[in-house]
């Protein structure tokens, strides 16, 4: 019998303890791994698990889209907050506010809390009692900053249902995923860990995404709340300086009587 050739090394690696099966697994490990990238497991996915990914993106685009459109909102209003109670507060009297926040945004916290204070005035009697009409016009600018405040806040609490629940439903795919990878590795009974890595693989891909989506959702909401809460207390500051420039208005009203 002929006896078998020896392995030998590659010329060029002679020396190097490498044989000709290991050039060949290192030449493999390039396309092993570009089998486990991101979106390789994701076409590879189940089709339930690559569902909650796919859901788990949208809710993490819808995070974004929050932040840009909100948060655009809001640094807005608080620019505007700013200037209206500073106009205000050097106003003496209502018709000077009126005067000097004429050139901000009519739909602005100083102009709308100031109509409602106007239009309370011109609905009472001339000579309605003073704590009355002060009632009338603080119940007002109460009502009117807390159609305010549930419009700026509109949509914040998507970012806070995200946040809540982006994790739970990646384990949820998570699950799902290794159910079915367990379930292919008994039907075929190959339990290797080469058959084994690429289902579960593909299955903690789900978890990864609903952090990706859940992280940032917290963050933004918890900014926001900040934010939100910032402007309550500078609607607050802007209606009593309206409270009292209207006192000021009694006052000098009573004065000619």
């Amino acid at each position: 019998m002929k006896p078998s050739t020896p392995i030998r090394p590659l010329p060029g690696i002679a020396g190097s303890g490498l044989s000709l099966y290991s050039v060949q697994a290192l030449a493999a490990q390039p396309a092993a791994d570009a089998g486990l990238s991101p979106l390789a497991m994701f076409v590879a996915a189940d089709p339930v698990v690559k569902g909650v990914m796919l859901a788990l993106l949208a809710a993490a685009f819808a995070c974004w889209l929050v932040l840009l459109v909100k948060g655009a909102a809001l640094w807005l209003a608080a620019g505007e907050g700013r200037r209206g109670h500073a106009a205000l507060a050097e106003a003496v009297t209502l018709a000077d506010a009126g005067e000097r926040v004429r050139p901000l945004p009519a739909h602005g916290l100083a102009r709308s809390l100031l109509r409602e204070v106007d239009a309370e005035i011109a609905l009472s009697a001339a000579d309605a009692p003073r704590d009355a009409l002060q009632a009338r016009a603080a119940f007002r600018l109460e009502q009117s900053q807390s159609a305010r405040a549930r419009s700026l806040a509109r949509g914040v609490g998507l970012l806070a249902t995200i946040g809540a629940v982006a994790p739970f439903v990646g384990l949820f795919g998570t699950v799902w995923g290794i159910m079915r990878s367990f379930a292919g590795i008994a039907a075929s009974g190959n339990t290797s860990l080469a058959s084994v890595a690429p289902g579960i693989a593909e299955a903690l891909l789900a978890t990864a995404v609903g952090l990706v989506a859940a992280i940032p959702a917290v963050v933004i909401y918890n900014l926001f709340s900040r934010w939100l809460q910032g402007h309550k207390s500078q609607q607050q500051q802007v209606a009593g300086q309206l409270l009292l420039l209207l006192s000021r208005e009694l006052d000098a009203r009573a004065a000619r009587r």
